[in-house]
């Protein structure tokens, strides 16, 4: 009873950790719309807000290492959940542009350390059959968060200040999360003894010598400097090569920024109002979180190097697809953020929350937002930047074509119509027309993307790295590899438009393929398959390989 009590509790514990994560990292897309007009916020200031919990997420990868590992991945998930109800309040009562951005980097810094200690404790707490499927859940959590707060962005998009109620609400299942953590074991490394059914899902040891010295393992922790990363020393060098392997290629793949292209696509295929991008972009989360259920139902069958190769030979072949078509069919991209040429750039965004822009301009920017943010599958990949870049476009020189144009989209505002086409033609449909099964092509592509990276890059990048490194050294090598995802996705996201104007969105695209296949080469000489074995098994593996 107790061991089936635990699973369920870990099971809530890992769920919730990634809806939480999600959540604040879809809930700006909606809330950003609104705050612009409430603290009259400039192009940067909007960069600033939704760029700050990335800041606070960076400060926890760096940070949060040493808390996880000194004070142990229960205590930092609690630690988590304090600082993320400090953050969460902050948002909800904040007066000022100061206080939005303190609790933005609050709640990056929180969401930060409990995802890194949610996957750790989780995969040490479940038996070895069980972690694939449960360390997975976290992402599942992450898809359903993200498709949470698009539902919320929708319902209180016409609240006044409503973002109060976006931000706050995010308080429940943190409280949740943190009552449940109360009432599960305090070290998980050390309990295998009592659970007999944690003992039956161990497959044995080759000899009795190994098996004693796994049982011992636990009991007589080694202790690890931060350098031992870099070290020869129970082959550690090899652990970190694996571990910055998986989470750069992550990023260099494209995943920041194929979806924040998702509503030119959309827009090209018929979805001509900003309503329909809106529930396709909601249809494109829906995919994501079935190929993410798909992914933990053949964690534990398949393996994590199969499914790590599946998807990237799709993800490859997905954008090199998407590469070839905006050859044939070309595609304009939005420039950077420019300030807003005046009071009636804000004033007109204001009275659409939802469909902020006419479709004529370079981007949409809801669909983007939601696939921009869609693209974070895991602990650690918020675009936040190509987020950033996307509100900041709903006040480039675009919005205001000219006075009439702005004119009449205030008085659709008044009237309350939620679409837009009536004030001026769809400008973009033309150049697109003639290209209908590019388009389409171009659609499918992107759906085989999304499917790819959740059932492949997603989860098991997360999996993998908190099973491959010996327990005393777990939170810190977590939160390095960590730093560096967070990191490489900034990269990204700052360089997708200079890159485009240097190289053009078609070889942009052919060179995320490149990286794809890169990626397939690396797993299949670096990475090696845990599925089954125990945390113990999987470290002496390493330890003996050269």
């Amino acid at each position: 009873g107790r061991a089936a009590l635990v699973l369920l509790l870990s099971a809530t514990v890992s769920l919730l950790g990634g809806l939480i994560f999600g959540y604040e990292l879809g809930i700006i897309s909606g809330a950003l719309l609104q705050l612009q007009t409430d603290f009259q916020l400039s192009c940067f200031e909007q960069e600033i807000v939704v760029s700050a919990v990335l800041i606070g997420a960076l400060l926890a990868s760096l940070a949060g290492g040493i808390l996880i590992d000194r004070h142990g991945r229960r205590r930092a998930i609690l630690v988590s959940n304090v600082v993320l109800l400090v953050g969460s309040l902050l948002l909800t009562l904040a007066r000022s542009f100061t206080v939005l951005v303190i609790g933005r980097v609050t709640v990056g810094f929180a969401i930060s350390v409990s995802s890194m200690a949610c996957c750790i404790y989780v995969s040490e707490m479940v038996a070895a059959h069980q972690r694939g499927l449960l360390v997975s859940l976290y992402e599942a959590g992450i898809t359903v968060g993200i498709l949470l707060s698009y539902a919320l962005n929708y319902i209180f998009a016409d609240v006044e200040e409503g973002w109060r109620y976006m931000f706050g609400l995010a308080i429940a299942p943190t409280a949740m999360q943190f009552l449940s953590i109360l009432f599960l074991p305090v070290n998980p490394v050390k309990l295998s003894s009592w659970d007999s059914d944690c003992q039956k899902g161990l497959i044995p040891l080759q000899d009795t010598e190994d098996r004693a010295a796994a049982k011992r393992e636990p009991f007589q922790e080694k202790h690890y400097s931060f350098l031992d990363l870099f070290r020869s020393r129970d082959n550690m060098r090899r652990r970190t090569l694996v571990g910055l392997g998986l989470v750069l290629f992550q990023q260099f793949t494209g995943q920041p920024n194929v979806l924040g292209y998702a509503s030119k696509i959309f827009h090209s295929v018929g979805f001509q109002s900003n309503s329909s991008a809106i529930l396709a972009s909601v249809g494109l989360g829906a995919i994501k979180v079935v190929a993410t259920l798909v992914a933990m139902a053949l964690a534990d069958k398949a393996g994590r190097r199969v499914l790590l190769m599946a998807g990237c030979v799709v993800m490859a072949i997905s954008v090199t697809t998407i590469g070839l078509t905006s050859r044939m069919a070309l595609l304009a991209m939005a420039r950077d953020c420019k300030a807003a040429t005046g009071p009636n750039a804000s004033h007109s965004l204001s009275q659409h929350p939802l469909a902020p822009l006419l479709p004529q301009s370079a981007v949409s920017p809801v669909p983007p937002v939601s696939g921009a943010v869609k693209g974070q599958a895991g602990p650690g990949f918020a675009a936040t930047t190509s987020l950033a870049k996307v509100f900041a476009s709903t006040q480039s020189k675009e919005v205001v074509p000219n006075p009439s144009l702005t004119q009449k989209r205030d008085l659709a505002g008044q009237s309350k119509k939620g679409t837009l086409e009536s004030t001026g033609p769809p400008l973009s449909a033309a150049p697109w027309a003639q290209h209908t099964v590019l388009n389409w092509i171009t659609l499918l592509s992107m759906m085989a993307f999304v499917s790819a990276f959740s059932i492949g890059f997603g989860p098991m990048t997360w999996l993998v790295l908190s099973e491959i490194y010996p327990a005393g050294i777990r939170g810190r090598a977590f939160a390095f590899c960590n730093s560096f995802n967070w990191a490489a996705n900034l990269l990204i996201s700052l360089s997708f438009l200079d890159l485009i104007d240097a190289i053009g969105f078609s070889w942009m695209f052919l060179l995320y393929g490149l990286m794809g296949v890169m990626a397939v080469i690396f797993i299949y000489l670096f990475v090696p398959e845990t599925k089954g074995q125990s945390l113990e098994e999987i470290d002496q593996q390493f330890s003996r390989k050269r």
